[in-house]
């Protein structure tokens, strides 16, 4: 399937927008407590499965080639392998499972809500196994660290970003694409 300049433009776009929210960040020690996980929920929700990856992979190349849009206005290779890497590949999986779910089902607050936990849990899961190996963490404290310190927040972002993403695709219908509904 042949992507449009459309996509590519909106896919273009909502990487800034992560790349922006990514700096609402309260430092918490090793893990900070970021924006990023709302904007590539609140993505996902807007753009879909394949539209909503390609801005979050947009996303983690600009910070890769030495743009500071990563959390604390941070980019590079040191970022992506150091203890907080393992969230950034989990958003890639995030923005898939996310946008899959409502393609599959529906575009509706429910779903938005259930899609965007979900993919929440995938990004902390990531993230967690990525820290065990790269902070050479236990299990326990990699998932104490990583994961259970970091559910209940995650969860309010992923309402927050299913909310948000259903009010504005219900909105500017014409915006968005509309698989799925």
């Amino acid at each position: 399937m042949k992507t449009s300049l459309k996509e590519w433009i909106l896919a273009a776009e909502f990487a800034v927008i992560i790349g922006v929210l990514s700096q609402f960040t309260i430092p918490l020690g090793l893990i900070p407590l970021t924006g990023q996980t709302f904007a590539v929920g609140l993505t996902a929700t807007l753009l879909g499965k394949r539209t909503g990856t390609y801005a979050i992979l947009i996303y983690l190349l600009l910070g890769l080639i030495g743009l500071p849009v990563f959390a604390g206005m941070t980019s590079g290779f040191g970022i992506l392998f150091g203890a907080t890497g393992g969230y950034l590949i989990g958003f890639i999986f995030n923005g898939l499972v996310t946008g899959a779910i409502l393609e599959k089902k529906a575009f509706t607050y429910t779903w938005a809500a259930i899609a965007n936990i979900i993919g929440a849990m995938v990004t902390l899961g990531f993230g967690t196994v990525w820290l065990k190996i790269s902070a050479e963490f236990g299990w326990q404290e990699a998932f104490i660290s990583g994961f259970g310190f970091f559910i209940l927040p995650g969860i309010l972002k992923a309402l927050a970003a299913g909310y948000l993403g259903i009010f504005i695709r219900d909105r500017l219908p014409s915006l968005f694409l509309q698989r799925g509904r």
